[in-house]
């Protein structure tokens, strides 16, 4: 098993007044060479978004995106269909850039800030037809179990959303001294553990809010909540 801790005040970070955002991975104005991907997985972003501002409209290509809306509402446009739509938290999206999509991401709420993760997964595929979904899930359904919210295209698993990778995210809400064993699904996984909110162990790593863990060469991973937590796993492949 190898292991890299990722601590939350080590993130890149900027502020332009309207967004003040975290950065987990090389982004914008912050480059770091030994944060630059972890496998698959190459930007982690934890935005938070004022009131009636956001982002407009401009392109990706070759790229999966998802966004978790934690708090708040946000509302996205794309060229796909050039019309809003409200995402709200509890509700994630997913968009599959591919051969190309503009989009914009909008503050939903005029004088309430949105915070969310924004995350974007190499793809296996490029150039394929852009698309775009959402879902929502119910937050009762990852109460000391796992949620899984996003699985590869070409895996026929039932209540997910899809992205062009051998990827999954999944989430779960731990009570106070509860144990989890997150299983990886392949030895080329690895995966990137995010604390949402807690204070955590592990495999013997004391890990608190907005601090992160990756583990790949691994099979599975012991974790032992302190205090009631929530964290995102995000199962990428190490060689893509």
């Amino acid at each position: 098993m190898k292991t890299k801790v990722f601590k939350a005040n080590e993130r890149g970070a900027t502020d332009y007044g309207w967004l003040k955002a975290k950065y987990s991975f090389s982004f914008a104005n912050f480059y770091n060479p030994e944060k630059v991907n972890f496998g698959a997985l190459r930007v982690l972003n934890d935005d938070i978004i004022s009131g009636g501002m956001g982002f407009g409209t401009h392109p990706h290509d070759n790229m999966e995106i998802i966004t978790i809306p934690l708090q708040g509402s946000l509302k996205h446009k794309d060229s796909l269909s050039n019309k809003w739509i409200p995402i709200e938290t509890g509700e994630v999206q997913v968009m599959s850039a591919g051969s190309g999509v503009q989009h914009s991401e909008m503050n939903n709420l005029p004088n309430e800030a949105i915070n969310l993760f924004q995350i974007w997964i190499i793809p296996n595929k490029e150039n394929v037809s852009p698309r775009y979904d959402q879902k929502k899930f119910d937050p009762l359904e990852r109460q000391n179990k796992l949620q899984l919210l996003v699985s590869p295209i070409d895996e026929e698993v039932k209540g997910t959303l899809k992205v062009h990778q051998d990827a999954q995210i999944s989430r779960i809400d731990l009570c106070e001294d509860s144990n989890f064993m997150y299983q990886l699904k392949t030895e080329n996984h690895g995966v990137y553990i995010m604390v949402i909110e807690g204070d955590l162990l592990i495999e013997n790593e004391n890990l608190t809010k907005r601090d992160a863990i990756g583990i790949f060469q691994a099979n599975s991973i012991f974790i032992k909540a302190l205090s009631n937590s929530e964290l995102l796993f995000i199962e990428v492949p190490m060689n893509y």
